[in-house]
């Protein structure tokens, strides 16, 4: 996590990742504006660049060619990523509203979120047809109708519904790329009947009649119908019919018109237009209130209306920007004049392409390869970042941030030298306020909690229990304070879940940088909020705790739990019994993840799967081993797989056999390891090392590395006896830990000084592969669709 050089002074929150907030983004990081934090609200952590869709979905490009990774972006940036999908606005308390977390608040708001497709405005379209946005549930169906279309011999027919540039581009890369794939398995590729349906009287109504022509040339000679003058009316699950009665098959409807405004917004104060998009001046500020921007195609500039097309959401990114930083610092705004003509470069599928401006036509392979050089220029300078900089912390710049006086002097406080002890504590009233509308899961036994005025809590111990306490904490990784909180919470409960015990209540620590009161306040209650959401699952009571400031976020808790009292119950890490086998509930790697995450080397879906992964609780996982009999267990964290199993090995008097081939990895894992990408506490893991027989054999393996990566938030490891470890990982992957395996198993004491042993069968049993890959594949998005 990046920690800015001075406190927080100003919010500017996006909302959407669009091509005008990834300009403002690469403005910022090459200029930040001291005491200025950005935070990006946005569901998809990958934004594609419509320049390149078609290319993508013709098999030209990657999946990661044509799409910004916007997580990556952010955190060079030093904005924070907040993957999220904003519902709505609280003007008074300006605030973001979200789907699923906390609102955040904001100084500035810019909205860049693109359109919105009406399906609802024709009947049967919204469950029918497939919307070519938003884009991730696009590539989702068009993957699947992919597969289907290369399993499953005979006609299919494919209606695109939408003439404009967008609709002709888009069925020329589908009909080139699926004629492909059936040519390549010697199929006929007249099995697939393409139609294109326009309420237009003409395809592409707003270019010159030569490229319309030469479009229309292109459609016919390809087979493709295409229907003038028809708008579509209605939809059924294999046909869709027009204005004029007609109806007409199809097995798969894509929509490319009719787009309009988010819902959510109708219920916000912004001025709209007639189809949603909201309404800005010269300088992209909302008419109707001047701490809104808006930008790209949910934007309309009333004194100059323009055609929704991407080259205008490109070229507002760095006007956008600018007056984000003029308004925060009090400086005049500049207006923008959008261009009256811009060029348009539209590819026929095949590696063709047309360029459209006013009154000019070209055509050939020479203009397909000008738009590619054009496309990958534009791409490189958002996913071609350079290595993040290590190095002495820089002294705080001076803000231009304008303030109140009262501001002022809270600013002047945070950024002195503050004295230690009680005088580092984060202000009663601050802490009061951030706290005041958490709800602690109730329980019996708490008799003075959270919010009684006394000085520590009461908790009385059921009768026939015992106590079991433990204690983490740990500085933010992420720059997220509630997702963060949640992995707070997860790791500190999960050795009480290891222990076979009942989470009863919670204590917490923090550190929070220091600032102006309101942002130190909407932190502490972003994070808190996180961690409670975990603790009220678990049924743990949270009773109270202590926030100082400090320069880095930092969250750990003192979790107490509930066991019988005779200790009978307790799962310890000294019941491995020979014969038993390994489970291991989640994947491992994120130590290696998020170091290369800090140094840009590793993808944001490879970051969501990694979060996503220490935010799921082990309360379930540990009640499912227990069920099952597991005889020991423990949850793996800081000293990473061999660690832990080292540390169940010795007091269990046994040996253990590791299956690598078998490891359940994080994606991306393998890559930044692959790299020499390691976590810094690898090092005093690795010197374990002497715990492994034959250690030397295996250096080479891709997947020895992360037997010693740290661990946070990570799964249960637990022996179980062995006819009953397949029902147990059965009922793990029901519980929605997919990605449970069975690693291995434990041995009798053997002679070798050694405990642990690995294996691979791969490099055993020729049959199964011919050898250990020298480079990890990537994931199955980075390849060709």
């Amino acid at each position: 996590m990046q920690q800015p050089d001075s406190p927080v002074l100003r919010d500017i929150v996006l909302i959407g990742g669009g091509h005008s907030h990834v300009g403002v983004l690469k403005r910022f990081a090459m200029h930040p504006e001291p005491g200025v934090r950005l935070t990006l609200i946005c569901r998809d952590t990958h934004t594609p660049y419509s320049g390149m869709l078609p290319g993508y979905i013709a098999g030209h490009y990657t999946f990661d060619e044509v799409h910004i990774d916007l997580r990556r972006l952010a955190e060079y940036a030093g904005a924070r990523f907040l993957s999220d999908e904003a519902v709505g606005i609280d003007h008074s308390a300006q605030q973001v509203l979200c789907r699923s977390r906390p609102p955040v608040p904001y100084d500035l708001l810019s909205i860049n979120i693109g359109s919105t497709p009406r399906v609802d405005q024709v009947a049967g379209a919204g469950e029918h047809a497939v919307p070519v946005k938003p884009i991730h549930r696009f590539n989702d169906r068009w993957l699947t109708l992919l597969e289907r279309i290369k399993r499953h011999p005979g006609t299919t027919r494919i209606a695109v519904v939408g003439g404009g540039a967008g609709g002709v581009e888009l069925l020329l890369a589908m009909q080139y790329r699926l004629r492909k794939e059936l040519v390549a398995q010697g199929r006929n590729p007249e099995e697939l009947v393409f139609q294109l349906f326009t309420r237009s009287a003409q395809i592409l109504p707003t270019h010159n009649a030569r490229v319309r022509a030469h479009f229309e040339r292109t459609l016919a000679a390809r087979g493709v119908a295409v229907h003038t003058a028809s708008e579509v009316v209605s939809v059924a699950e294999d046909r869709l019919r027009c204005a004029q009665g007609h109806w007409h098959a199809a097995d798969e409807i894509v929509w490319v018109t009719n787009a309009g405004g988010a819902a959510w917004l109708q219920d916000t104060r912004l001025a709209l237009d007639e189809e949603g998009f909201i309404q800005v001046d010269e300088t992209l500020r909302s008419l109707t209130d001047p701490a809104v921007f808006a930008a790209g195609d949910i934007a309309t500039q009333v004194d100059h209306p323009r055609e929704k097309a991407g080259v205008f959401a490109v070229r507002q990114g760095r006007p956008l920007a600018d007056n984000l930083r003029a308004s925060i610092t009090g400086r005049p705004l500049k207006p923008y004049h959008p261009q009256a003509r811009w060029l348009a470069l539209i590819s026929t599928g095949d590696r063709h392409a047309v360029a459209s401006r006013g009154a000019l036509f070209l055509a050939g392979d020479w203009v397909w390869r000008w738009k590619d050089w054009i496309d990958h220029r534009f791409m490189s300078k958002f996913n071609d970042l350079p290595p993040m900089e290590e190095g002495a912390a820089k002294a705080p710049a001076p803000s231009r941030v304008v303030l109140d006086e009262e501001e002022s002097a809270q600013a002047i406080s945070a950024i002195a030298m503050r004295c230690g002890g009680c005088g580092a504590k984060v202000g009663a009233s601050v802490l009061s306020r951030a706290l005041a509308t958490l709800t602690p899961a109730p329980r019996d036994e708490v008799l003075i909690g959270l919010h009684a005025p006394d000085d520590a809590a009461v908790v009385r111990v059921p009768p026939g229990k015992a106590m079991v306490h433990t204690v983490d904490f740990f500085r933010a990784f992420i720059d997220d304070p509630y997702v963060f909180g949640k992995i707070a919470a997860n790791h500190a409960l999960g050795d009480i879940f290891a222990m076979g015990a009942e989470a009863q209540t919670a204590t917490a620590v923090a550190t929070v940088p220091q600032g102006l009161e309101a942002k130190v306040e909407d932190t502490v209650f972003q994070m808190m909020s996180g961690a409670l959401e975990v603790l009220n699952e678990a049924d743990c009571a949270l009773v109270g705790g202590h926030t100082g400031e400090g320069r880095e976020l930092a969250l750990g808790f003192a979790v107490n739990g509930l066991i019988d009292a005779d200790g009978n119950s307790a799962l310890r890490k000294g019941g491995m019994r020979p014969g038993n086998v390994l489970i291991l509930t989640k994947p491992i790697g994120t130590g290696t993840l998020f170091a290369a995450h800090a140094r840009l080397a590793a993808r944001g879906r490879w970051i969501d799967a990694a979060l996503a992964s220490m935010c799921q609780s082990n309360r379930l996982g540990a009640r499912c081993l227990r069920k099952h009999g597991a005889t020991a267990c423990t949850d793996l964290t800081g000293f990473g797989l061999l660690g832990h199993l080292v540390e169940m090995t010795r007091p269990s008097n046994v040996d253990a056999e590791l299956d690598l081939a078998a490891l359940p990895l994080l994606d991306g894992a393998e890559e930044t390891v692959a790299a020499g990408i390691l976590s810094s506490l690898q090092p005093a893991n690795v010197r374990l090392r002497r715990a492994l027989r034959d250690q030397s054999a295996w250096l080479d393996h891709p997947r020895y590395p992360l037997l010693f990566d740290p661990q946070t938030a990570g799964g249960l490891l637990a022996s179980v006896p062995a006819e009953r470890a397949m029902d147990c990982l059965s009922d793990l992957r029901e519980l929605g830990y997919a990605k449970a395996a069975i690693i291995g198993h434990v041995c009798e004491p053997g002679e070798a000084l050694e405990p642990i042993a690995l294996k691979d069968p791969a490099l055993t049993d020729p049959a199964l592969t011919e050898a250990i890959p020298e480079q990890p594949v990537l994931d199955k998005q980075a390849h060709k669709a």
